[in-house]
């Protein structure tokens, strides 16, 4: 009996201690959302100027035309793609849910689909649905490390064009030389027909992440960054000017696209990092608190049982007293 009640001890204790661990990575996964949060919720500003600048390029454009858009026929061009998970568990289905969701949403193309993972656990995910990803990028572990990742995803991702930088050819660094040269041209020859403008580049970019949706929810998602949508173009170039000024482009209209563009993308690409972060301290936050209170069930049990054994133990010695008692009682008589 003693072995049992010393086995259940060091059962309490060893679950008490795993409860601490527990309790404090709910602590951290909770602050951890409301910091990923409130970034995307800043981050919501910068976009909604770089949105202004583009939106005052692409309307010059649009008013030296006089013409609208006309879609162009689709063009099958090589897929690159980037995946955000998490490098750690305990984080549910997150991993193999944008796993699969990028499989299924991710079309054919006659080049191939080139795949990058963020976070070693999607990685894995990826390799087991039949994607294996070209490359793997460590998940950021604070707000300020969301910057290198998508510094390193520039470079290594939307940069490495056979024979061509993406993103500049070193003429005009820092400006995004290639992937704007015609982004918001619209105007075109002054003929009658609708100008087919150049809006990218000659592969397709897409993000796909898990997107908070409140409390511990998410949803997979997927953003096509690259070459920009057209019809989102003509949107920003007709949308009302938040001022009664007409908006102006000072200097090289052109170089000015592309800064945007290199800004338009940088936004994304952070945007999608921190809401995949959030996701994953979402979804960790929901599992630890599931954990949480598996083991105050499990203590409760224990704790029952201990007692309910040490109880058992007392009255055993108690009765092994009043036997003694009464059998001394029955000698002294005799």
């Amino acid at each position: 009996m003693t072995d049992s009640t010393a086995h259940l001890r060091r059962k309490i204790d060893s679950a008490a201690d795993l409860q601490s661990v527990v309790r404090a990575m709910k602590a951290q996964a909770a602050a951890s959302v409301g910091q990923y949060a409130q970034s995307v919720a800043t981050l919501g500003d910068y976009a909604h100027t770089v949105e202004l600048g583009l939106s005052a390029c692409f309307r010059q454009d649009l008013q030296a035309a006089k013409v609208g858009v006309k879609a162009r026929a689709p063009q099958r061009s090589p897929i690159r793609a980037v995946v955000f998970g998490s490098d750690q568990g305990l984080v549910g289905r997150f991993n193999d849910s944008i796993a699969a969701y990028a499989l299924q949403t991710l079309p054919a193309a006659p080049a191939g689909v080139q795949v990058w993972a963020v976070g070693e656990r999607v990685h894995a995910s990826l390799a087991d649905s039949g994607l294996p990803a070209l490359g793997l990028f460590a998940v950021p572990a604070s707000i300020r490390a969301v910057t290198r990742l998508v510094t390193e995803l520039l470079v290594k991702v939307v940069d490495t064009r056979p024979g061509k930088a993406a993103l500049g050819d070193g003429s005009d660094a820092g400006t995004g030389a290639d992937i704007g040269a015609g982004a918001g041209a619209v105007a075109g020859a002054d003929s009658g027909d609708a100008p087919t403008p150049d809006l990218g580049a000659d592969f397709e970019l897409h993000l796909f992440y898990n997107r908070p949706t409140g409390g511990a929810g998410y949803v997979p998602v997927a953003q096509r960054l690259l070459p920009l949508d057209e019809a989102w173009a003509l949107e920003l170039a007709r949308r009302p000017w938040p001022t009664a000024l007409p908006p102006q482009v000072v200097g090289s209209r052109s170089a000015t696209v592309r800064a945007l563009i290199s800004e338009y993308l940088y936004v994304s690409i952070f945007r999608a990092s921190a809401e995949s972060l959030a996701s994953e301290n979402a979804s960790r936050l929901a599992a630890m608190d599931r954990a949480d209170r598996n083991i105050d069930k499990m203590l409760s049990a224990l704790h029952e049982g201990f007692h309910r054994l040490r109880q058992s133990k007392i009255d055993e010695e108690l009765s092994d007293v009043i036997s003694g008692f009464k059998a001394l009682n029955r000698s002294t008589k005799a």
